[in-house]
């Protein structure tokens, strides 16, 4: 899905700036309670009448509200705050696993000890990278559980896991039936939201037969060589254009589905019913692409207000990409490939992984109690009603504006609370979880980027020097320098210790600040 970046262009930005504050969700009750002191003022003004009354309740009452409302915020902003270190120990331990897959599991195999056959590498990098493709889905996903979004079909999504096993038999024999819970739950929660406009999709089990083959790109088919022949050597110096637009979906594989994927971001759309908090329950939140299937079961709801509520249980993807893993970290250890140490390392990393995902949904899931919610903020009204009364004989005129500050203060903080109790859905004060899982994917790119040389292929250069300052040489003149005294049989090591001091002292002086 194509993202605007909003930056400084245009008023877009200020209006979303604008929208991230708690304006439109209190101001129906700042007006109400502005209203009221209007009318206390003007009766107690305009009249003989006298509405003003004894003000002593005002500073206790004052004192234990804020220090409530104080305690709701608070733990409303350590929910955020844990789901945020949380989303980091995702991105850790998503990374400690690739690394794990992709240095210590070894790339020479060999099959049989006899030929001394061994495993082609081309399959060894393919199975690598595969399983690393499962780690960075598995953060994409927990993002959509997060935000209520069941299935798979996504574009973000979809095409990491579309290889992995749809029946739990033989493809030739199986039915429907028999679909893993995977794939069982999405197909089901598609047929809710057939559109008219999408074709008859292909049944799953001639997917394999029936399915065109994903065809590369142009720009894939041209070589390293032939992108770059163009480029000058003052490229440096070019200025790269600011783009307004990205799209990080176009660069995952092109695998065709027999469901059109839903956008991996679908936000309900701003109307006029988001500036009368009230009225939200009734609009009915539905996809901006009419080929896409609604992205959130969280927004859809009948012209009551209802909830709908999907027929069968939603399969929990993350908990099964989790099976697969552990799965082949089990091939790994039937076949000797781990050592013990990273073995051990690569199951507490699928281990942290699911228990990264369990307390992100005690978040998601364990809000706070209605009964203490609804007390708060009827004391709040009890308070900003009788305020104008109380304040009225001391203020007069000034009742009124006095009035909407402190409604719209404490009725603000009360939904800041609110809002961010939830870190994970659209709202703009959320938790950015696109972001967190694109910094996932190019993290997990760039650890399969390297290609795992041998240490002696890099330290033994040109390019090294590691006795630096001491002795400014490479590793390569060194190593070259074979009447050196540090190639001494005897006196060797002595003479490479006398250097690291003499390296010590000069980085020791150079390195502190000196005084006058």
């Amino acid at each position: 899905m194509v993202a605007r970046i909003l930056g400084f262009s245009g008023g877009r930005y200020f209006y979303k700036k604008f929208r991230s504050t708690v304006i439109s969700d209190i101001w129906p009750e700042v007006l109400f309670f502005t209203l009221v002191a209007v009318a206390v003022v003007l009766v107690s003004e305009l009249t003989s009448t006298s509405l003003a009354v004894s003000s002593q309740m005002l500073t206790v009452l004052g004192t234990v509200l804020g220090l409530v409302i104080s305690f709701r915020t608070s733990t409303a902003y350590e929910r955020f705050a844990e789901g945020r270190k949380l989303w980091t120990s995702l991105a850790i331990w998503s990374r400690n696993l690739a690394q794990i897959i992709w240095i210590h599991v070894p790339f020479e195999r060999v099959l049989d000890a006899d030929t001394k056959k061994t495993q082609p590498h081309l399959e060894v990098v393919i199975e690598k990278k595969s399983m690393i493709n499962l780690v960075q889905a598995y953060s994409v996903s927990v993002k959509h559980l997060l935000r209520g979004e069941a299935g798979v079909y996504y574009e973000d999504l979809y095409p990491l896991i579309s290889f992995l096993p749809r029946f739990c038999t033989d493809i030739h024999k199986a039915t429907e039936e028999d679909m893993l819970p995977l794939w069982k739950s999405s197909d089901m929660d598609y047929r809710k939201f057939k559109d008219t406009h999408v074709t008859t999709s292909l049944p799953p089990q001639s997917r394999a037969q029936s399915m065109p083959l994903p065809k590369m790109r142009e720009s894939d088919e041209t070589t390293t060589s032939e992108k770059y022949d163009t480029v000058k050597s003052h490229v440096s110096v070019v200025r790269p254009k600011r783009v307004k637009s990205f799209d990080p979906e176009a660069l995952l594989p092109e695998i065709p589905s027999e469901h059109p994927l839903r956008p991996p971001r679908n936000p309900p759309d701003d109307s006029i019913l988001d500036w009368i908090p009230f009225l939200r329950e009734l609009r009915a939140h539905k996809g901006k692409d009419p080929y896409v299937a609604q992205a959130s079961l969280k927004h859809s709801r009948t012209t009551t207000g209802r909830k709908i509520r999907p027929k069968a249980a939603d399969s929990n993807v993350p908990m099964e990409i989790t099976l697969f893993l552990s799965s082949y970290f089990i091939s790994l250890m039937r076949k000797g490939l781990l050592t013990p140490a990273s073995a051990t390392a690569m199951n507490n990393a699928i281990i942290a992984l699911e228990d990264t995902v369990i307390n992100l949904e005690r978040i998601k899931d364990t809000p706070l109690p209605f009964a203490y919610q609804a007390h708060l903020r009827m004391s709040v009204w009890l308070y900003l009603l009788l305020l104008p009364f109380q304040v009225e004989g001391a203020l007069t005129w000034v009742t009124i504006p006095a009035t909407a500050f402190a409604s719209f203060l404490l009725l603000g903080f009360l939904e800041i609370g609110q809002e961010i109790e939830n870190p994970f859905d659209y709202e703009l004060n959320d938790l950015d979880l696109d972001h967190f899982c694109l910094a996932i994917e190019r993290e997990l790119h760039e650890i399969t980027a390297h290609t795992t040389p041998a240490p002696d292929s890099f330290i033994f250069n040109e390019w090294n020097q590691p006795f630096a300052p001491a002795d400014r040489r490479n590793a390569k003149a060194m190593m070259d320098d074979v009447e050196h005294a540090y190639h001494g049989v005897d006196s060797g090591m002595y003479h490479i210790r006398k250097t690291l001091l003499k390296s010590w002292r000069e980085v020791d002086s150079m390195t502190r600040h000196k005084r006058s």
